[in-house]
């Protein structure tokens, strides 16, 4: 097949597979990199390291390969099928789809409050005499819902490129400001659990990056235009990119933990806020210009993590939507086909931006709650059961024939995703033992 004209730019329409891989052809990783990757995984990410330095290193470089197989399960459904992810899930039952429209509708309302707080923060730290947090809060949200509303992917992408080299340049420059240690980040490598680090190391393998939009990546991918095997070189390439990538953005938070927080014995604030005890400290060791620098590459975090989950998750709640519609008809199975997700049909949807709405005005309530402390518990639970979810159906539908024999699983993609499994399980549970009940 000629090698095609388009860098598969998602220009809404399918394109021609290329002869071979390309760095040109990358986007749809770089867009779940910059969306899995928020503020709060970064804190938690900086706390491991100020309590145990180096020393768990090895449970990052092992938590981007665990990302890498799922992304590229999901990636491989859609292109070997030509079928979306819930497409494969609706055939699992009907318990996936009574899963997923509680999961999605109460995780959104929750997620829209804590992605406008997050993206609101380090404005309010760089113009402290501006609006407070609040007015900031729903000033990001009306630009996610505004940006995402008329524009279709090929923009987005492009947005979410910039936003993640800003991420890239402030975050690697920051870990060799504070001087990182080389035989001491080497030596981390090597398995060790210091006492009391088994929650830590877990977290570090399954929490950043490791959200839903590790679902929607499959739904990017056939925005970007690429809906057939033909492309699945130059997704594996594309997905590879995005979470060595995203390893980096990890161990160089780690060294800045390390190097900055370890060796002083200075705390953080849990969550978000975190980043901005992060930028006082670096002000106070490193300057003003290093502390500012720093608030704009976490911004950069924030907010692309908002739109990516605007864009990304409503894809996914167009498809599913409209897969019941067409149940209900009786339509035939294949007529929800990837391609009209290339097509941007479902971006131009009614239920695209009906969930677009649900994210924005609703959750904005929140903003005025101090704690809404029982929605924020729901939202942990329901989000530590999701990657299990994701990773044990895959293991499911890529080992059926559902998928053709070419494209299923081999033996190292199922250790990977059963292992992957299972370790959000134990995710999942220890996520419930903290619940107060």
């Amino acid at each position: 097949m000629a090698e095609t004209t388009e860098s598969g730019s998602g220009t809404g329409k399918a394109l021609s597979p290329p002869r071979k891989s390309s760095w040109k052809y990358i986007g749809p990783g770089i867009v779940v990199a910059a969306t899995g990757v928020g503020a709060g995984d970064l804190v938690a990410t900086l706390i491991a390291g100020s309590k145990f330095g180096y020393t768990l290193m090895w449970a990052a470089v092992i938590g981007c390969v665990v990302k890498i197989s799922l992304a590229e399960a999901a990636g491989r459904w859609h292109l070997a099928t030509g079928r979306t992810l819930f497409e494969g899930w609706r055939s699992l039952g009907q318990w996936t789809t009574v899963y997923f429209a509680i999961y999605v509708v109460i995780w959104g309302f929750v997620y829209g409050a804590t992605a406008m707080s997050s993206s609101a923060l380090p404005v309010v730290a760089l113009f402290p005499d501006g609006p407070g947090l609040k007015t900031w809060a729903i000033i990001m949200g009306l630009i996610g819902l505004v940006f995402v509303w008329f524009n279709q992917y090929a923009v987005f992408e492009k947005v979410m490129t910039v936003l993640i080299g800003i991420m890239f340049v402030v975050v690697v420059y920051v870990a060799l400001r504070v001087g990182p240690d080389i035989g001491a980040s080497f030596a981390g490598l090597a398995p060790v659990l210091p006492d009391g680090s088994l929650l830590y190391t877990l977290g570090l393998i399954g929490g950043v990056g490791g959200t839903i939009t590790m679902a929607a990546y499959g739904y990017w991918v056939n925005a970007k235009g690429w809906t057939d095997s033909g492309w699945m070189k130059v997704m594996r390439l594309d997905n590879r990119v995005a979470y060595i990538t995203t390893g980096i953005f990890v161990v160089a938070m780690l060294i800045v933990g390390a190097e900055l927080l370890h060796s002083s014995q200075l705390a953080l604030t849990k969550g978000d806020r975190g980043l901005i005890d992060l930028g006082q400290i670096l002000e106070d060791r490193y300057g003003a210009v290093t502390a500012k620098l720093f608030l704009v590459g976490f911004f950069a975090t924030s907010f692309s993590s908002l739109i990516g989950v605007w864009h990304g998750v409503s894809l996914m709640f167009a498809d599913f939507v409209e897969r019941l519609q067409r149940d209900r008809k009786g339509a035939p199975v294949d007529e929800g086909t990837a391609r009209e997700v290339a097509a941007g049909v479902k971006e131009r949807s009614l239920p695209f931006r009906a969930y677009l709405l649900w994210l924005t005005f609703p959750p904005m309530a929140l903003l005025w709650l101090d704690q809404p402390f029982g929605l924020v518990v729901v939202y942990g639970v329901l989000g530590a059961f999701f990657m299990p979810f994701l990773a044990l159906t895959l293991v499911w539908l890529l080992n059926s024939s559902r998928t053709p024999v070419e494209w299923r699983n081999g033996l190292l993609s199922n250790a990977m995703l059963v292992a992957a499994g299972l370790l959000f399980i134990v995710l999942c549970v220890q996520q419930v033992r903290e619940i107060p009940w």
